[in-house]
């Protein structure tokens, strides 16, 4: 299990979330999602497909994503504390198949 904290970055490389342990967290510090199958797919807190964490940090949506069936609840996390800023990422390409996530608006997810 990750303690420490892993930022994630869209593909513009701005900050956009961030885990501590199997839980995701806005950059606000609240809980947006886990891991329930400890691998690098994000469901959202109601287990819906949210995204995926590519390498070097990259948080991203797939456009096709297979249903793996309702993960459970993991219980709630409690507030991760301020994790700091990270700075910025660089630019990076997207994947196929792939988009960048916008947090901040609710439909998006």
């Amino acid at each position: 299990m990750i303690s420490q904290t892993q930022y994630l970055f869209n593909s513009s490389g701005i900050w956009i979330a961030f885990r501590k342990g199997k839980f995701v967290f806005n950059t606000s510090g609240e809980w947006i999602g886990w891991l329930p199958w400890d691998n690098v797919e994000v469901v959202d807190t109601q287990g819906n497909y949210l995204g995926t964490i590519f390498p070097n940090s990259r948080f991203y949506r797939l456009y096709y994503h297979p249903y793996r069936g309702y993960p459970g609840y993991p219980g709630y996390p409690g507030y991760p504390g301020y994790p700091g800023y990270p700075g910025y990422a660089g630019y990076s390409p997207l994947p196929p198949n792939a988009t960048d996530l916008n947090l901040e608006e609710p439909n998006d997810q």
